[in-house]
């Protein structure tokens, strides 16, 4: 049985963007674990700035959702955009750092680079490929990198990971 490798570093993940000749600006930042917070210290940096959910199912499919940070969040809307079998609800702290080897609040599409192609589907909403720059976190809460969305669309599809552009449903007012 083969060992599961050590999930990125963010250095690592860095070295893997520039090797692939990815442009992206780095930000460090205190810690921030909430939109609001990311707002309050990064809401300065040009770009779309991102939200994202880490969901499964009840047949265990991890989703990994990218949203305009602002957008609103309905599970159940939701359950029919992400092909969900059953309820969707969000994955445990535990199953986020086998998955993906990021804790809560450093979420991001980046960390998709730490799960085996297929193990985690990867959605990002379609109005952020439409974005001049967009901003990710890579693997910790203290950083921010901006980049352009397709260079973060191709560093994920590079190493196998298929990113579904999907529409936020419609008339959904209330995060949840």
């Amino acid at each position: 049985m083969s060992a599961i490798p050590a999930p990125l570093s963010p250095d690592d993940l860095l070295a893997r963007l520039r090797e692939r000749g990815i442009a992206y600006e780095l930000f460090e930042h205190p810690p921030v674990l909430t939109v609001e917070a990311m707002m309050a210290v990064c809401g300065d940096i040009a770009g779309a700035h991102t939200k994202n959910l880490f969901l499964r199912d009840n047949k265990k499919t991890y989703f990994l959702v990218t949203l305009h940070h602002d957008a609103a969040v309905d599970l159940k809307a939701f359950r029919a955009v992400l092909g969900a079998r059953g309820g969707l609800s969000f994955a445990s702290a535990e199953a986020l750092r086998e998955q993906l080897g990021v804790e809560s609040g450093a979420v991001s599409p980046l960390a998709a680079l730490n799960a085996a192609p297929g193990s985690v589907r990867v959605f990002l909403q379609d109005s952020l490929l439409d974005e001049t720059r967009i901003n990710v976190h890579p693997l910790v809460s203290t950083r921010t990198l901006n980049l352009v969305p397709a260079d973060l669309v191709t560093a994920l599809r590079d190493e196998g990971h298929t990113v579904t552009p999907f529409a936020l449903p419609e008339g959904r007012g209330e995060e949840s």
